[in-house]
């Protein structure tokens, strides 16, 4: 891949002339956008004509962080791949046509940097991140990576024992069981598919599989390349130049299809984990805009590690139904076409029907018209708050303009966000606690469920 190792000179080309400069100052010849008074660090965005997207935020940190993102998330599996998508989260350090898999391993870790994938039901995130002398290194391994796998099949078959620990570690949480299982009772196909691979497809996922699915999925149109600590020329050409991969737009995969169902998984644990939701709202909407608030209106969580969540709606509705401990918060979960809202609740096995009652009549009193201003305004705040204070790290700043970038090639500033939470009127949210209580409803829970309601129950 004599191509691939072309990028070192490309980086060491551009940086060589604003390495000396004071990194508090604009690098030369950036161009400021119309009215804007620091626009050397306001994120760029580029659509270029393959459909690839370049965002960027020069912040002039001393260390870089770049990410690929991709729409090729579980959704996009069929019947006959399942689980491919949990073996390339696996397989990010894996011999590509440009390094061996002792190469990108011991070459990250060399100049201190990391290389990292994550995946949601919609998208694949590939990043690596190093100090910004080294950005040419680790660049080179992260297109290696995304363009240029080889899934050699000795080495996919290593994989199984890695993915077996996946699921057994997964399955020790709660949590993440009943949210995989309350997507399968929701949905039909696509949103239904799991994070993870199903047993019956451990061991069978195939090299041929995994090359069928990047090559149908990993097209530039379907492409983000995001960075944060690099000038976005220098991002732009290095798109144009190695991410102009495949053309087209890849697999389309079906429409989500909202169903409503049940999943119950009966354990001897004594604490019932269980959520209730309806159909949602799709991302980026102003209708899921209103379902947030109504999320913090309701709880959506402790704010502090281990906390309470005393002041929410929720707690203060179920703290009357039981004197034994539990935690209920609101869950709100938006994708491209579809989105789910609900309750979720923790109890004791003998508590759940009152505590999962007590949580769906805290919501049912908002949709008759139980809003104050006060509650308007506290929940409106946190949601602010909350979403700025995810863009405090690089991680999340990253995702969450390679997200704005990917779905719709732009970017939504902080001051943006803002203006659209403060937008969302009381009648709003009461018109989303409408469409939860009159929805269809859809269940997932697991325990020990004697006293744990039916979906039609409730």
């Amino acid at each position: 891949m004599k191509g691939l190792r072309g990028i070192s000179h490309l980086s060491r080309r551009f940086y060589a002339a604003g390495g000396r400069q004071s990194l508090s100052e604009p690098l030369a010849g950036l161009k400021r956008s119309p009215g804007a008074g620091h626009s050397n660090q306001d994120v760029h965005v580029t659509k270029l004509p393959s459909g690839l997207v370049i965002a960027s935020l020069e912040n002039y940190s001393p260390t870089s962080k770049i990410g690929v993102l991709i729409k090729a998330g579980s959704r996009y599996e069929t019947p006959d791949n399942l689980g491919v998508t949990h073996l390339l989260r696996l397989s990010a350090n894996m011999t590509t046509k440009g390094a061996s898999a002792f190469k990108i391993t011991r070459g990250i870790e060399a100049v201190g940097g990391s290389l990292g994938v994550s995946s949601s039901r919609e998208n694949m995130m590939y990043s690596v991140d190093c100090l910004r002398d080294h950005i040419d290194t680790v660049m080179e391994y992260l297109i290696n990576v995304t363009t240029a796998p080889e899934f050699r099949p000795w080495e996919v078959s290593d994989l199984t024992s890695r993915v077996k620990l996946d699921k057994a570690l997964a399955a020790q949480t709660s949590q993440i069981g009943v949210i995989e299982s309350l997507h399968a009772a929701a949905y039909k196909h696509a949103l239904s598919n799991s994070l993870y691979c199903p047993d019956h497809r451990v061991g069978n996922v195939t090299s041929e599989q995994m090359h069928a699915y990047v090559e149908s999925n990993f097209t530039s149109s379907r492409m983000a390349l995001v960075g944060l600590g690099v000038d976005h020329t220098i991002l732009k050409q290095v798109g144009e130049q190695f991410l102009n991969i495949r053309s087209g737009m890849g697999t389309a995969g079906s429409k989500a299809q909202y169903r409503g169902g049940e999943v119950r998984e009966q354990g001897s644990s004594g604490l019932v984990h269980a959520a209730v939701v309806s159909e949602g709202a799709t991302a980026g909407s102003a209708e899921a805009m209103a379902f947030s608030v109504l999320q913090h209106m309701l709880g959506a969580g402790p704010h502090v590690k281990r906390g309470a969540n005393i002041s929410s709606k929720l707690s203060q509705g179920v703290s009357k139904a039981t004197a034994h401990p539990f935690d209920v918060s609101a869950f709100n979960a938006g994708y491209s076409d579809s989105g789910l809202f609900g309750v979720y609740t923790i109890s004791q096995a003998a508590d759940a029907g009152d505590v999962i009652k007590a949580a769906l009549d805290q919501v049912k009193a908002v949709a008759e018209g139980g809003v104050t201003a006060e509650d308007l305004s506290r929940a409106k705040t946190q949601l602010k708050a909350q979403y700025l204070m995810s863009l405090e790290t690089s991680e999340g700043l990253l995702e969450a303009i390679g997200t704005h970038a990917l779905a719709e090639a732009t970017y939504h500033t902080p001051e943006a966000m803002s203006q659209k939470i403060d937008a969302v009127s009381s009648n709003d949210v009461v018109s989303a606690a409408k469409k939860f209580a009159a929805g269809k409803k859809s269940m997932a829970s697991s325990g020990h469920l004697g006293k744990t309601p039916f979906v039609d129950e409730i």
